[in-house]
């Protein structure tokens, strides 16, 4: 177990170190920031001083061992152009993004995994078609587009919810379904993908032969064996929502990471870009090494292996 983890762990590192390499690279060909941070009328004296107090002037493979040197000491360096550490501007953002991601996994998981079941162990029925259709209009649905039709219906027409903003928790429900609807079709989909394979395997025959129920073949057997494909949909999922975030609080202000990263870009603030990009990429890396792990704790014939 331990061999596998520092295993696991160093192809992690790599991975963030590659994903960081690739981000720098192209921040910096998109554009000079200097140019964005000086008065329309600036003379090229003053854009040239500007540009050597925030050190663009030096060679990029300067720049980019100066800058891993920083990440060395867990200095992220500052905002190009707020002036302030760019952790700091990061970290401000990430509790709202994170309320949002638990809001939206509450809906993708309280509703998937549920209607995963019901679609699979009611096969034919009219509680089926109905999921069916509810589930393929949650995948074919944009997110900006499923977040506009919320705004019309819930903020404009009916007004029960605000349109936009996070002053309570009225302002999370809307973000939350609009980000949790295409995963919660994702783990309803496998889910019933799963559970009907296991349906046909010879336990579930035999279970009935004993005379148990169905409802108690599935919740003490069935669930269990069916749980791996799930948690790896789930690993996934959770680095999705992330990207997906920037979608969502761009169309209902939500003062998240989402939000900032799209607001950084434009601005081509390096530095914050970098930091946001480090925090995704460590949540998909620790995201899947611990389904990993969780493979082994539901079904004990897996084995983590060198």
């Amino acid at each position: 177990m331990l061999t596998y983890a520092v295993q696991r762990l160093i192809q992690a590192v790599i991975a963030i170190f590659g994903v960081l390499t690739i981000v720098f690279v192209v921040m910096h060909f998109s554009g000079d920031p200097t140019l964005l941070l000086v008065p329309p009328d600036a003379s090229a004296q003053m854009i040239t001083e500007l540009r050597h107090q925030l050190g663009f002037d030096q060679p990029l493979w300067v720049q980019y061992l100066n800058y891993l040197g920083g990440l060395i000491r867990f200095d992220f360096g500052q905002s190009v152009v707020q002036r302030i550490p760019a952790i700091d501007i990061v970290m401000s953002r990430v509790p709202y993004t994170m309320m949002l991601a638990g809001g939206a996994i509450v809906v993708a998981v309280g509703i998937g995994i549920p209607a995963g079941i019901m679609m699979a162990t009611r096969r034919g029925g009219w509680l089926e078609r109905v999921l069916t259709a509810i589930v393929v209009t949650g995948q074919s649905v944009p997110t900006f587009l499923s977040g506009i039709l919320l705004i019309f219906v819930f903020a404009v027409t009916l007004r029960w919810l605000p349109t936009s903003g996070s002053g309570d928790f009225a302002s999370l429900i809307m973000p939350s379904v609009a980000l949790g609807a295409l995963s919660m079709s994702t783990f309803a989909r496998m889910t019933r993908i799963s559970i009907i394979d296991e349906l046909g395997k010879d336990y579930v025959r035999a279970g009935r032969a004993r005379g148990l129920s169905m409802g108690s073949v599935v919740t003490r057997h069935v669930l269990r064996n069916a749980a791996i494909p799930v948690i790896t949909i789930a690993a996934l999922e959770i680095g999705n929502l992330l990207a997906g975030a920037v979608i969502v609080e761009t169309v209902f202000a939500w003062p998240g990471i989402g939000q900032l990263a799209i607001q950084s870009i434009q601005s081509r603030d390096f530095l914050v870009v970098q930091v946001i990009v480090l925090l995704i990429s460590f949540v998909y890396v620790l995201t899947s090494v611990a389904a990993d792990f969780v493979y082994a704790l539901v079904d004990p014939r897996i084995r983590l292996a060198r």
